[in-house]
C-alpha cells in the first residue's frame, strides 16, 4: 500500500491561492517577519531539518514515500514548530516560503538548505551541486544562515568540485556575517552500490578537520554532525559550535540516550532533527520534539 494519499488541501486554500495569485506576497512575508537572535551564553537550540524531499529522499524506516504528502508535511512541521523549547527551522526555499505564508516561522531562527543537487541513489549522487539557496538569497530573505552537505569520498572525482563550492558558500556566508552550517561525512561507495557514511569516530574526525577549514575565514561557520561512540575524542577535534544531527535512527530511545549524553560535551550547541521528530513510530510529533526539547532544556539548566 502506497505512503502518498491523495492530497489534503483542507486549511491550505489561502495558500495554495496565494502561490497562485500573489507570489509577491512571499518576500512580503520574509520582510515582516519577527526574528529572534543567536543562542546566548550556554544556550543550546532545538532546530528542527526539512530539507530531505528536496534530495529526493522522501523514506522514513519502512515508509518509502512518508514525506510525499506535502500537507501532511506541513501539518507535522506547524505541530513541531508551535512546541515550547523549538528554537528554528532548517528547510530548502519551498517548504521555508509555505511556512512563511502560513506565519509560522515567526520567531523562528530559519537556516536555507543550499546544496540538494545530489539526489539520493543517483549516480551523480556525490556531486552535491547547489541547486538551492545561495548566501545572497539567504541575505535577502532575512534568514539566519544557509546548511550545506559536505560528503568526502577521496575515490570520487566530484568530491573536489563540492569541496569548492561549500568553500565559497562558506566564504560568501560570512561575509554577509551569516552562520554557514557545514554537514561533513566520510563517505564510500562500492562498486555498483550506495553511498555510505562511515560513522565511525575516526572517519567524523576526518571528515571535521576538513569541513572546518572551509573558506576564507570560520569565525561564522557551525557543524552539522552525528552522535556517534567516542563523542569526547570527536568534539576534541574542534573548537567550532556544533549541532548534532538525528538522521533516521532505527532505535529511536537509543538515539534519544545519545543525544542526551553528547549534549553535555563542551561545544555541542543543541540538535538538529528531521525525520525523528516529524515522522515518529507512533506519529505523536508534539511528545517526540517534546521529549527532544526535554533533553536540550535538561542540560541548559
Amino acid at each position: 500500500m502506497s505512503d502518498l494519499t491523495l492530497p489534503r488541501t483542507v486549511g491550505y486554500e489561502q495558500l495554495l491561492n496565494i502561490r497562485a495569485t500573489n507570489p509577491g506576497e512571499i518576500a512580503a512575508a520574509a520582510a515582516r517577519r519577527r526574528r529572534r537572535g543567536l543562542p546566548g551564553e550556554g544556550e543550546r537550540l532545538l532546530i528542527i531539518a526539512a530539507d530531505h524531499p528536496a534530495r529526493g529522499s522522501l523514506a522514513v524506516r519502512d515508509r518509502p514515500l512518508a514525506m510525499a504528502s506535502r500537507f501532511d508535511l506541513l501539518d507535522r512541521l506547524r505541530v513541531a514548530l508551535a512546541r515550547p523549547g523549538v528554537d528554528g527551522i532548517l528547510a530548502s526555499a519551498d517548504v521555508l516560503e509555505d511556512l512563511l505564508l502560513l506565519g509560522a516561522l515567526e520567531g523562528k531562527l530559519a537556516f536555507g538548505s543550499m546544496n540538494r543537487g545530489g539526489l539520493q541513489g543517483s549516480v551523480f549522487e556525490m556531486d552535491d551541486r547547489f541547486t538551492g539557496f545561495d548566501a545572497a538569497s539567504i541575505e535577502e530573505m532575512r534568514l539566519d544562515g544557509g546548511k550545506m552537505l559536505c560528503r568526502i569520498d577521496p575515490a570520487d572525482h566530484a568530491t573536489v568540485t563540492t569541496l569548492e563550492s561549500c568553500a565559497r558558500a562558506v566564504t560568501d556566508l560570512a561575509r554577509r556575517q551569516l552562520i554557514a552550517m557545514v554537514e561533513p561525512f566520510w563517505s564510500t561507495r562500492p562498486e555498483g552500490g550506495t553511498v555510505r557514511n562511515d560513522l565511525s569516530p575516526d572517519a567524523v574526525i576526518r571528515s571535521i578537520s576538513v569541513a572546518q577549514a572551509l573558506g576564507v575565514t570560520s569565525a561564522y561557520t557551525w557543524l552539522k554532525i552525528p552522535a556517534v561512540a567516542e563523542m569526547e575524542r570527536v568534539m576534541a577535534s574542534t573548537t567550532l559550535p556544533a549541532l548534532l544531527l538525528g538522521g533516521d535512527p532505527p532505535d529511536v530511545a537509543a538515539a534519544y540516550a545519545d543525544w542526551g549524553r553528547a549534549l553535555r560535551l563542551p561545544g555541542v550547541r543543541g540538535l538538529v532533527i528531521g525525520r525523528a521528530l516529524l515522522y515518529p513510530p507512533d506519529d505523536d510529533v508534539a511528545t517526540a520534539v517534546d521529549g527532544a526539547a526535554a533533553l536540550v532544556r535538561e542540560v541548559d539548566s
